[in-house]
Parts: structure tokens; sequence; C-alpha cells
């Protein structure tokens, strides 16, 4: 840079020797312009001192960032994997209409719906009355007969004692051998008598016991333990075992229903049978809460075809009990095949 700028400035000296220009004003011309290039040079390379002091330094260099490799599997993992898909409901294996053994008036009916029973809790009563005066009746038809077996009992010995007293007779020739020959029949008579009072009382017995279990049949107990899901009678109608062909009898009073017994019947398609087996894991999903999976297996496979449908029932158990799932409610479910 110093270099060009002496010789820049030795172009500007005059030389005094030599010969005028003939043109004046093309020579300030030139003078101006070679002027205004010095200048420029000079402020240039003043500009480039400044910014070299002031230079940012070089940008680090960027280091690049791998990606962590994703996580390999077990080699022993469990695939689940939907092989078929049905549709059923949840049924009972325990549910019971409750009615009575006997024919009578209903007095009191002791459930609601929704009510949990144990077994044996009394859920309703009928009029026992006639009951009561025929158990009543039998407890006093055994007095008769235990009376009369005492009659009996005495009058056999008092034969007994008159057997005896002809025989002393007879060995003294102070009676006849008829005498002492009736007074023996009388005693086995007695005797017989006696074991058909017993006998009479023994039946008498069983006929309290009858009176007792009719009197007992008014009273309707739970078979087992569940929950009422109907209530079919109210106090003052009449309950009988089976319908009387009219509108007004009852032939039930409540329905019960063992919520432990739950489970899901399915039908599938005959052609996809085979597909399905005992112990077989399921996912199932109720029509109610379609997002909740819910836990189940095969029980069986009902060895019997419906020939109007084209399908198989089939059985499966509920691995987790929970109050959400109720009879009858709809479900589907899927069944899983397990690959390792």
């Amino acid at each position: 840079m110093s270099r060009n700028t002496s010789e820049l400035l030795g172009q500007l000296k005059i030389d005094r020797d030599a010969a005028p220009e003939a043109d004046s004003h093309l020579t300030h011309s030139w003078i101006a312009a070679a002027a205004g290039a010095v200048g420029g040079l000079l402020l240039g390379a003043a500009a480039a001192t400044l910014l070299a002091g002031d230079a940012p330094s070089p940008a680090p260099a960027l280091v690049a960032q791998t990606p962590p490799a994703p996580a390999v599997p077990s080699a022993n993992f469990t695939v689940h994997e939907t092989v078929l898909n049905a549709s059923g409901y949840i049924t009972a294996r325990r549910m019971a209409t409750v009615s009575a053994e006997v024919m009578g008036l209903i007095t009191s009916v002791d459930v609601e719906e929704g009510m949990q029973v144990h077994d044996g809790q009394v859920l309703a009563r009928l009029d026992d009355a006639k009951a009561r005066v025929n158990l009543d009746l039998a407890l006093a038809q055994i007095k008769v007969l235990q009376a009369r077996r005492a009659g009996i009992l005495a009058n056999l010995q008092e034969a007994q004692r008159q057997r005896v007293r002809y025989a002393d007779l007879r060995d003294k020739n102070y009676s006849s051998q008829a005498d002492l020959t009736q007074s023996e029949a009388t005693e086995e008579s007695l005797r017989a008598q006696l074991a058909s009072a017993a006998a009479d009382i023994e039946v008498a017995q069983l006929e309290v016991a009858r009176q007792r279990e009719q009197l007992q049949d008014h009273i309707i107990r739970a078979p087992f333990a569940g929950v009422v899901t109907q209530k079919n009678a109210q106090p003052g109608e009449i309950v009988a075992p089976s319908s009387a062909g009219g509108g007004f009898t009852r032939t039930g009073i409540c329905t019960i229903v063992d919520m432990d017994s739950l489970e899901i019947e399915v039908d599938v398609n005959e052609a996809f049978i085979g597909r399905v087996a005992p112990g077989q894991k399921v996912n199932a999903n109720l029509d109610a809460y379609p997002d909740w999976d819910i836990p189940a297996t095969v029980i069986a496979i009902i060895p019997a075809a419906d020939r109007a449908k084209a399908t198989v029932r089939v059985r499966i158990g509920i691995d987790n009990k929970d109050p959400r799932i109720l009879p009858d409610m709809g479900v589907k479910v899927g069944f899983l095949a397990y690959s390792e």
C-alpha cells in the first residue's frame, strides 16, 4: 500500500523545466482525479485496519448428536393377537325365581330389589293358620295314642298276673286247663295290642313331622346367597307353585342372582370354532363400558351346534369380579392367541 502511494505522489510533482500543456483545463481535471483516488485509498486502508481489530472470532463447529438407539425387546416377550371376535351377554349360572311349595295368601314380603340376601334368609311369609291347626291336631293324636298304649299296658300286666295265678292253681288242681289257656291267650292279645299302639304312635309322630314341614313351607327362604333383582309379589296376593289359570295368582315371590356365578356366554360361528379352546385368554368389553378391558378365560365349548344359526355356544369365565358387571349386559369379546 505505501509503494502505490509513493508512486502517485511522485506523479503529482511539477516539472518546471517541462513545456506547459496546451490545454490547462485537462491538466487540472487529471490532478483532481488523482487526488481523489489517493484519498480513497487512504480511507480504505484506515477502515481495513480498524475492522481487522474488531473482527469476530469464527463460530465454533456444531457437534452432531446421534439419537439413542431404540430398545431391543427381550427374546421371551409375549404378543397378544386377537384371532376371533364375537358378541354375547353376561349370564348367571345360579339364578332362581323363588316360589312357595304350597298355595297360600302372602302376609309379608321382606325383600326389595337390589337387596343382598344370605342363604336361608326369610324372603316372605304366607298365612299359616290352617297349618298350625293341623300341627296341633297331630300332636293331640299322639297324646291319645299314648294314653291308649298305657291302658293296654295296664291290661297286659293284669293278664300276666292272672296267668301266673291260674298256673299255680292248676298245679294244685284248683283250676282247669281251660282257664289257664284263656289267660295265656288274653296276655298274648294284649301284647299284640300294645305293639299296635306303639306303631300307631310312630305314625302319629311322622304326621307331626309332616305338619311341621308344611308349616315351614309357609315361610319362603333364600336358597342361596345373592342379590334380589326382581320382586314379583306383594302382601295380600295368592302364590302357588304353578299357575292356577287366572291372572291373580303369583307363581314367584322374587328372583335372586348369585353375582359370583356371572360369566360370559357368546355364540361363535361354527366355521371359526376351531380358533377357540378351553383355557384360552379373552379380552372382553361391555357395551356400557367400551373402554374397559375385562380379562377373561374360556371355560368350556358346549358340545352342540345351533342348526338354525350355525353357531356354537362358548362359556367364558370372568377373571376379576366387579360390581359394574350385571346380568344380561351386552358384551363384545376378542379371543387372544399367544406367540413367543
